[in-house]
């Protein structure tokens, strides 16, 4: 029997987004994040205000807005996998309330390899296609495959600021993290090798429960 209310925790670059999605195909589960959960909610009515309100301001959904939305989410259907919430302690102890966790998963990568693959993504401007200038190619340097556009590097792409990001998930997130082992409930999964090989891990993991 796999799990059917999946967490899959792990700083920028360790590939979440990539797994969730093919986890969710291979076991039949909903592929939720945050950023897709406000995008379809964003004009539902909160005690706080609707996330449009915020977004369309350029300000931070608070927590209060974005826990109701997530809740929303996770409720509309039978499995998931969560991808990008909880961020901080507070949503990690509203999800504890609201939902019932089979999987915790941490993708565990060395901090330079974090680095190394967040600094060579290159992203389609027209599609938003994802490339990397070591890990996946394009046929033809510089160009897209899928619609032929330019690739760029983006702006916060630069190593600097890739630097300034995986410090802050870690201190944001670090509470998360200790949150759920604690617990007990928290697989470290080695999430370094080719996307196939930490696939395996993960699906593994998700089987077990």
């Amino acid at each position: 029997m796999s799990a059917d209310h999946v967490l899959l925790l792990g700083p920028p670059g360790a590939g979440k987004g990539t797994q969730s999605k093919r986890l969710a195909d291979e076991f039949g589960l909903e592929h939720v994040t945050t950023g897709d959960a406000l995008r379809a909610n964003k004009h539902m009515e909160t005690e706080h205000g609707t996330p449009a309100s915020f977004m369309d301001a350029g300000e931070l959904v608070p927590d209060a807005v974005v826990n109701e939305i997530v809740e929303e989410a996770l409720s509309s259907t039978d499995g998931w996998v969560l991808d990008g919430y909880p961020r901080n302690l507070s949503q990690a102890e509203y999800l504890t309330d609201i939902t019932d966790l089979d999987a915790v998963i941490y993708l565990d990568v060395d901090r330079e390899e974090l680095v190394d693959r967040l600094t060579g993504r290159r992203v389609c401007e027209e599609c938003g296609a994802n490339f990397h200038v070591e890990f996946n190619q394009p046929s033809t340097e510089g160009v897209c495959d899928v619609c032929g556009a330019t690739l760029i590097q983006r702006d916060d792409d630069n190593e600097e600021t890739v630097r300034e990001r995986l410090r802050v998930y870690d201190e944001n997130t670090a509470a998360v993290i200790e949150h759920y082992r604690e617990e007990g409930s928290l697989v470290e999964v080695d999430g370094e090798g080719t996307p196939d090989e930490v696939f395996g891990r993960i699906a593994d993991v998700v089987e077990e429960n």
